[in-house]
């Protein structure tokens, strides 16, 4: 099938199941009319037709090609398979609302702007390993950062005592926060794993053109550990939990974006 066909049929899934999301928690009468369920099996049936652009557009002769909008579109495709599934029997589907476009503006911008970067065919096992690792956790921890800004926006409604129809719809705030330490900490355990496996099996994570994203991933690290500790220690909540998350996020999104953007699309390496 024609890669912009399957494009567009992917982008209007994401949508649809975003929007069907949307009016659940925001519109009291057209949201009750709407199963639960409607959402995500649109989204899924997104993420099945995204797995088969991804096929078509990443899969060559040489090898898998992970160019930095094909990366993006990965990783997009990664969050959106994690979230639906664990929608299914958890109340996060809500983070869709923000995710689902995102995803759809990654798939556009994969169409528009293709590049070559091959992982090749003959790359060790551990490479790969190593790869689909780091993969997972940015995937868990972009979903964190999304549910850290949905809970503190809930806990700054609840606090100033406007429980409107979109805080009503969310889960009770222990839920949410007990679902956003669990990302957390899965995000973190992937992490720790990836730089391992980097340490053990990669020739040199220092070189020239890996030294900044190491250092910033080690940075990444710390300050989700250190994040992981307060609340554990000091019962970190709130705020200072928005803030330590979106931190970490943003470090680790430089690490892998920031020297990948610079790499291909700045110095064309």
């Amino acid at each position: 099938m024609n890669h912009t066909v399957v494009a567009f049929l992917a982008i209007i899934c994401y949508l649809g199941s975003g929007i069907i999301i949307a009016l659940r928690l925001f519109s009291d009468r057209a949201g009750k009319r709407l199963p639960r369920f409607a959402g995500i099996l649109i989204g899924m049936v997104g993420v099945v037709i995204h797995a088969v652009l991804l096929y078509q557009r990443m899969n060559t002769d040489g090898g898998i090609n992970l160019s930095f909008f094909g990366a993006s579109s990965l990783i997009a495709w990664t969050i959106m398979l994690l979230l639906l599934l664990s929608a299914i029997t958890k109340p996060v589907e809500n983070l869709g609302i923000t995710l689902l476009p995102l995803a759809a503006l990654t798939i556009v911008l994969e169409m528009h702007f293709p590049a070559n970067h091959i992982l090749a065919a003959d790359s060790p096992w551990t490479l790969r390993i190593h790869v689909i690792i780091s993969l997972l956790a940015y995937s868990l921890l972009a979903m964190a950062s999304v549910q850290a800004i949905l809970l503190a926006i809930q806990d700054y409604q609840l606090r100033h005592r406007h429980p409107g129809g979109f805080i009503r719809a969310l889960p009770p705030l222990q839920t949410m926060e007990a679902l956003l330490f669990e990302m957390i900490g899965l995000g973190f355990g992937l992490l720790s794993v990836a730089l391992l496996s980097g340490f053990i099996f990669l020739e040199n994570l220092f070189t020239q053109h890996l030294v900044h994203k190491t250092l910033l991933s080690i940075a990444a690290w710390l300050v989700f550990g250190i994040l992981l500790w307060g609340r554990h220690r000091f019962g970190w909540r709130g705020q200072k939990a928005l803030a330590w998350t979106l931190s970490g996020f943003v470090v680790l999104m430089l690490a892998y974006f920031g020297s990948k953007f610079v790499l291909e699309l700045v110095l064309n390496i």
